[in-house]
C-alpha cells in the first residue's frame, strides 16, 4: 500500500466509511489508499480494554472502491453514499448487481440473426466435434459386422405421433396462402427490382441499401415495383420422391422428377396422401451396416403415369394465388388477418416439430433444400466457389429458417406516413413478412416479435437523431 494523501484526506475518508460500515470513529484504526484507487479501511478488536497501536489485530478487512463513477441503476446496497461503490473483490457470491445490463437484455429492442456472408459455409446446425464422434461410432459398428440401431423415421417407417402433426402443418399451410392472396388485395407491398429488399408500404423507403448489380450507377437507392405473394412468403421447392431411400437423384435425371413446395413434401414423407403425388409406405424396416443399406425392400418404380396431375397441388403452391382468391370485404379484413397469422404460427412450430425426426438437407452454399436422408446429385449449384465442386451441392442438415424462411422486412408503423428515411435507420425495428402484413391488416402481433419490431421505442426526429447517445 502507498499512503499517498494527506493526513486530512484520510481523516475524510475514515469518517464516510465509518458512517456506511456504522462503526465508531475510536474503533478504526488507520486508512490505507492504494494507486488502483481502492481504499483499505482497518477496523481492529480492543482485546485488553483499551486500543492498541503497538499490537494491531485486525479481524477482517474492508475494501471500498472510492475512485470509480457511479454506473447508473447498479448502486449496492441502501444507505451507500453515492459517490462511494464496493469493490467486486469484497465478496465472490455479490454479482448480481454488476450484471451486465446486455446479459439480462432489453426486452424492448432485440436484435435479428446476423446476415451470412455468401464468400463461406454457413456454419453446421450440429457442431463438426459431434458429427466426427456419430462418425466414428458408426465406423466402429461397421468394421465389427453390427447393424446400425435405426428408429422412425431413419429406418423408413413412418412416426404414428407425428401423422396427425403433418395433416395440421398442410392445413395450415393452404390457409396462410389462401389468406395472404386475400390481404395483398388490400394491403400494399413494394419489392426492388434489383435486390431481395421488400417493404410492406404504401410507397417504398429512401435507405440506399440495395446491393444489386447496377446499385453503384444508383448510390444505392431501391427501384420499387409491386411486389406479389412471393415476395411475402418465399417459395422453397425440392424434389418430390416416390421412395426417400432409393435411387438418388442424378444430374441426366432430375427432369423425370417434380417439383413442389418442401413443406408439401416434408408432409407427405410424414404420412400426408395427396392424390398424385404418393409416396412409399414401408412396413419392414430398412438395415444399414455404416453408410451402406444391406436391405431396402428392392427398389420400387413410382406407380403415377406421367404427366402427373398438378390440380392437385393447386391449393398448396403461391403461382397465381392472388388470381384464385377475390378481395375480402372491409369487415371481414381483420378476422381474415387474425387467421392468417395463427395459421403461419401453427406452420412454424409444426414445420420444427417435423424436422426434430425426418432429415432434410439443405446446401451450405445456396437456398437449394432436400426433404430425405441424402442430398440430390443434381449440379445446379452457383453460389462461392462452386466449380471447385463442379457445381454439386454441399448438403448439411437443414434449419427451420431454411425450409420456411422468415424473410424480415422493416416494420412501417405508419403505412401511410412519410416514407422511412436514412438517417433514422438504426431505430425502425423489423418483423417478418407475413407478420408485417397481418398487423397492418388488424391482427394482433404476438409476444415473441414485438421486442424486434421496436414497439416500445419512440422515433426521434431527423434533427434529433444525431444527439442520441
Amino acid at each position: 500500500m502507498n499512503l499517498a494523501y494527506s493526513d486530512y484526506e484520510r481523516r475524510s475518508l475514515m469518517d464516510v466509511a465509518a458512517q456506511w460500515y456504522k462503526v465508531p470513529p475510536p474503533s478504526i484504526a488507520g486508512a490505507a489508499a492504494s494507486r488502483n484507487g481502492l481504499l483499505m479501511v482497518y477496523k481492529y478488536t480492543n482485546t485488553y480494554g483499551g486500543p492498541h497501536t503497538e499490537r494491531l489485530q485486525t479481524p477482517f478487512r474492508s475494501v471500498i472502491c472510492w475512485k470509480q463513477k457511479q454506473r447508473g441503476n447498479r448502486s449496492l446496497k441502501e444507505g451507500l453514499p453515492q459517490d462511494l461503490e464496493v469493490s467486486p473483490f469484497l465478496s465472490k457470491n455479490k454479482k448480481k448487481p454488476y450484471r451486465s445490463v446486455k446479459e439480462e437484455g432489453l426486452p424492448q429492442n432485440v436484435d435479428l440473426p446476423p446476415v451470412l456472408p455468401k464468400n463461406k459455409k454457413k456454419p453446421y446446425p450440429i457442431p463438426i466435434k459431434e458429427i466426427q464422434r456419430m462418425a466414428r461410432e458408426d465406423k466402429k459398428l461397421a468394421q465389427l459386422g453390427i447393424e446400425k440401431p435405426l428408429e422412425p423415421p431413419k429406418n423408413g417407417l413412418l412416426v404414428p405421433e407425428l401423422i396427425p402433426i403433418a395433416h395440421e402443418v398442410l392445413n395450415a399451410w393452404e390457409g396462410l396462402i389462401r389468406g395472404l392472396a386475400q390481404l395483398l388485395h388490400v394491403i400494399p407491398v413494394h419489392a426492388c427490382s434489383e435486390c431481395s429488399e421488400v417493404l410492406v408500404a404504401e410507397a417504398g423507403h429512401q435507405l440506399k441499401n440495395c446491393l444489386g448489380s447496377s446499385s453503384n450507377k444508383r448510390q444505392g437507392s431501391h427501384l420499387w415495383v409491386k411486389g406479389s405473394i412471393n415476395d411475402v412468403l418465399i417459395p422453397m421447392e425440392s424434389y418430390h420422391l416416390f421412395d426417400p431411400f432409393g435411387r438418388r437423384i442424378k444430374h441426366e435425371t432430375r427432369f423425370n422428377y417434380d417439383r413442389i413446395p418442401a413443406i408439401v413434401e416434408l408432409c407427405i414423407q410424414a404420412g400426408v396422401d395427396i392424390p398424385g403425388y404418393p409416396s412409399r409406405r414401408r412396413i419392414n424396416p430398412i438395415r444399414m451396416i455404416g453408410k451402406k443399406i444391406i436391405d431396402r425392400g428392392g427398389f420400387l418404380e413410382d406407380p403415377t403415369p406421367e404427366p402427373r396431375d398438378s390440380s392437385a397441388l393447386l391449393n398448396y403452391d403461391t403461382q397465381g394465388a392472388l388470381l384464385r382468391f377475390p378481395p375480402p370485404a372491409p369487415s371481414d379484413l381483420p378476422r381474415i388477418a387474425q387467421e392468417t397469422m395463427n395459421a403461419y404460427e401453427t406452420v412454424a412450430v409444426g414445420v420444427r416439430k417435423l424436422m426434430s425426426k425426418y432429415s432434410v438437407k439443405a446446401c451450405g452454399y445456396c437456398p437449394e433444400v432436400h426433404v430425405g436422408p441424402w442430398g440430390h446429385d443434381a449440379k445446379l449449384c452457383g453460389e462461392f466457389k462452386h466449380q471447385w465442386r463442379d457445381g454439386k451441392h454441399g448438403w448439411q442438415d437443414a434449419t427451420v429458417d431454411e425450409v420456411f424462411p422468415p424473410n424480415y422486412v422493416l416494420h412501417v408503423r405508419d403505412p401511410r406516413g412519410p416514407p422511412l428515411t436514412t438517417e433514422l435507420k438504426r431505430f425502425y425495428g423489423k418483423a417478418p413478412a407475413v407478420v408485417e402484413v397481418c398487423w397492418q391488416a388488424g391482427a394482433e402481433v404476438p409476444k415473441k416479435y414485438k421486442p424486434m419490431m421496436r414497439l416500445d421505442i419512440v422515433l426521434p426526429d431527423s434533427e434529433e437523431a444525431r444527439l442520441v447517445a
